[in-house]
């Protein structure tokens, strides 16, 4: 099956991914009150000045989204949230944006991928028990592990099978590198679970962490990616996949 991008821009478009935030961020997961958004859309000071990418499929179903924030008067989330360890006046804010709020459609992911993009039930628990080890292995209580254990050929599946599975997440960060190369951005930064980091560092999608794990919409560490280092290690370790990220570009 094969997915389309696009940057919502019609209301009924962004009211489609606002809903969908809803049931992932607090029907599913419980990371805000469903009581504060009654309408059943989520949505935060920051997607005024943000741009919305909507992944579909061949049906033209919304089956997943994420946020670039564009550089404002506000602070980004990450300066908010966060405890950086660098020197954010270093970075150039007008070539900065920060990757946000990504999502996808409950019947286009696994238990796996929840645990990747969202964290484990463990992460949720307690900050204190954060614990993440090499290639997706966490630290969790008897139970958990038991629960989400992976099978040696889930964990051993081929670069095909991997890329294909992860299909809407490669999509949507294609869309949001070619936008932002457009707008001549330098720099994403990013607040993510230490799961999606190391799936994105497979493709060459690397981050470098800048800060302590934070308590934002479950357990979430601070990330800077600068689009020049990620080109050349996607160049190294991917070069198909590096090919159709700047094919057009």
């Amino acid at each position: 099956m094969s997915f389309t991008v696009n940057i919502a821009s019609e209301e009924k478009e962004l009211i489609e991914i606002f809903r969908l935030r809803y049931k992932v961020y607090c029907l599913e997961w419980g990371f805000e009150k469903p009581d504060n958004h009654p309408n059943g859309l989520l949505t935060d000071s920051y997607d005024s000045h943000a741009l919305h990418f909507a992944v579909r499929d061949n049906s033209l179903k919304l089956v997943g989204a994420m946020s670039l924030i564009l550089q404002s008067d506000e602070k980004f989330p990450i300066e908010k949230y966060c405890d950086l360890d660098i020197d954010t006046a270093e970075i150039p804010r007008e070539k900065t944006a920060e990757i946000s709020r990504f999502v996808i459609h409950r019947d286009y992911r696994r238990r796996a991928e929840d645990k990747y993009i969202y964290g484990p039930d463990e992460e949720r628990r307690s900050i204190g028990s954060f614990a993440f080890q090499q290639d997706y292995s966490y630290t969790r209580r008897f139970e958990d592990r038991n629960k989400y254990r992976q099978s040696p050929q889930r964990i051993n599946m081929s670069y095909v099978e991997r890329r294909k599975r992860h299909e809407i997440v490669v999509s949507l960060y294609k869309a949001i590198y070619r936008e932002s190369r457009r707008r001549q951005l330098s720099h994403w930064y990013a607040v993510m679970t230490k799961g999606i980091v190391n799936l994105l560092d497979r493709f060459g999608l690397k981050f470098e962490t800048i800060g302590d794990p934070v308590d934002y919409h479950g357990i979430r560490t601070p990330y800077l990616g600068e689009l020049s280092k990620i080109e050349d290690e996607m160049s190294k370790k991917d070069p198909e996949l590096y090919e159709e990220f700047v094919r057009g570009v």
